[in-house]
């Protein structure tokens, strides 16, 4: 028998303690994970390529994804995985930012606890900042923000293009107009009751972007069951437990004697499902949608009756349909009362991109579902463009229930570095030390935005301190090809006048004469 904490827990446990042991190898983990997302933030972050346990193949640049799939073990860096999760789930974007951000503050902590500092003082400190942090973000608020039409389509483009841009840099302006489009078309008469899940996506290989379009209601990846393939201004019945004869829960015997006896069980079975089939047609329904079976006899009478037969089997989907249609879901095949049928405007089945699709259209009478239809050359390109649609859709929603802004590229980052640095200088505890760190923090994200766009963090950081403490609050950074184009040229000229440098060293002339020469270049 061992002592003191091996005595009380289970053989093979790990017990760390302390500083080293416990603290700063958690912190570790956490950096570790912080380093791994932090490459594809922003819109020229880097794609990675995840394989996970069934040997899928993710390539994405996507935070919230590749945590997902990473299963990370460590119970510290598990905590990071969380909070990205419940970002993701609240605001729908934003689960990198929260990472890297979260990995820039414990590296910080890391820094101070080496100083000598506790970790409830670092703490307290951090506390105060974020505090701090939320009062300066009020102030930052664009004037006249607040007042935003969610149904005007070109302010909406506006506001959701870095978050698109962030997935599909480049092809943000056709993606945002798609979701623009869906969006307004299913936002409700108080937007704050904007359902995400109202705007849904098919993908469909084949094609490119430029192909893709918003359908005012449903795209159905399965084919009508029957013949009919195209109906219009029709209602609807819905049957949950499948189109078919039902069978009863206990088996039974029959004897039969002769054929005509046969004969006669057989027609007393058909002349049950016609007359099943045939009061659902005296209804008015021209659609029957089944969440099970169909079975032949009955789709034979549909047939017969000039009824359309689709088949969806996700009780999701059959959810969806029955919110799009307005109809009422009937448990077991009988005939519909007015008030459980729906409507549609059309029903057609259509081949696009070599797959056989039915669409659902319904654009009166308050629609609440639109799809919008991706077209892409591969599966892993459409898994790309349908995350970024979902970061848009959710910046819709978070416009619809608050549509304040603040400056983007870095810039409230930066000013609010400036303003917390300056409110630690008024604290005179250990925390100022804390609040500090946690100002510097924000540094991070200029950084990363210029690491991964090839650009000098330090140069820009600089200059957008520099801009900020002369009062240009708005200004961030521009990673526009103009900026990088500039950039390259600078790099260009640089080059050259080390050249000409070189060549005059070569030729043995004289210091003096040589930098004469590259001014007299560099002004001419």
């Amino acid at each position: 028998m061992g002592f003191g904490m091996q005595s009380m827990l289970k053989e093979g446990h790990k017990h760390l303690s302390g500083l080293d042991e416990a603290v700063l190898k958690n912190i570790d983990a956490c950096k570790q994970l912080s380093t791994i997302t932090r490459t594809s933030l922003g819109p020229n972050g880097m794609n990675k390529m995840v394989i996970n346990h069934l040997d899928k193949l993710f390539v994405t640049n996507d935070a919230a994804t590749i945590v997902n799939e990473l299963e990370v073990q460590h119970p510290a860096a598990k905590i990071l995985v969380l909070a990205s999760k419940a970002q993701q789930e609240e605001i729908g974007d934003g689960a990198n930012l929260t990472i890297s951000f979260a990995g820039e503050l414990l590296q910080a902590a890391e820094e101070l606890i080496r100083m000598g500092l506790h970790p409830s003082e670092i703490i307290s400190g951090y506390t105060k900042a974020v505090n701090k942090t939320v009062e300066i973000l009020d102030e930052l608020v664009e004037e006249g923000s607040e007042n935003m039409d969610v149904r005007d389509k070109e302010q909406v483009i506006s506001r959701m293009r870095a978050a698109v841009a962030s997935k599909q840099f480049g092809q943000e302006d056709t993606l945002c107009s798609l979701i623009a489009d869906a969006c307004i078309q299913v936002c409700p008469k108080n937007p704050v009751n904007f359902n995400v899940d109202n705007v849904r996506v098919a993908k469909l290989v084949g094609g490119g972007l430029h192909n893709s379009a918003v359908v005012p209601g449903m795209v159905l990846r399965t084919d009508a069951v029957g013949t009919m393939k195209y109906i219009e201004k029709a209602k609807v019945a819905v049957f949950v437990g499948g189109v078919d004869t039902s069978a009863t829960e206990t088996k039974g015997t029959v004897l039969i004697h002769s054929a005509e006896q046969l004969e006669n069980y057989s027609k007393t079975e058909e002349a049950k499902v016609e007359e099943l089939i045939k009061a659902v047609a005296d209804s008015g329904a021209k659609v029957i949608v089944s969440g099970a079976a169909v079975g032949e006899m009955a789709l034979h009478f549909c047939e017969r009756y000039k009824l359309m037969v689709l088949k969806i089997s996700s009780k999701f989907e059959l959810r969806r349909f029955c919110r799009t249609t307005g109809s009422v879901a009937m448990l077991k095949l009988c005939q519909p009362k007015p008030d459980d049928l729906g409507y549609v405007d059309s029903v057609s089945v259509e081949e696009i991109g070599g797959a056989r699709v039915t669409i659902v259209k319904n654009e009166v009478d308050g629609n609440s579902v639109a799809t919008v239809v991706l077209r892409g050359s591969t599966d892993s390109i459409l898994d790309d463009l349908e995350r970024a649609v979902d970061d848009g859709v959710n910046t819709y929603k978070a416009m619809c229930r608050d549509s304040r802004i603040v400056p983007g590229a870095a810039a409230t980052e930066i000013e609010l570095a400036k303003r917390v640095k300056d409110f630690s200088f008024q604290e005179t505890g250990l925390d100022q030390y804390a609040i500090a760190k946690f100002a510097e923090s924000f540094e991070m994200i200029p950084r990363t935005l210029a690491e991964n766009a090839g650009l000098n963090a330090m140069e820009i950081i600089s200059s957008l301190y520099a801009e900020h403490a002369s009062g240009n609050t708005k200004v961030g950074i521009d990673l526009e090809p103009g900026y990088l184009l500039l950039n390259m040229l600078q790099m260009l000229h640089a080059l050259y006048y080390e050249s000409i440098r070189l060549l005059c060293q070569n030729l043995l002339v004289d210091q003096e004469e040589t930098s004469l020469l590259l001014a007299w270049m560099k002004t001419n």
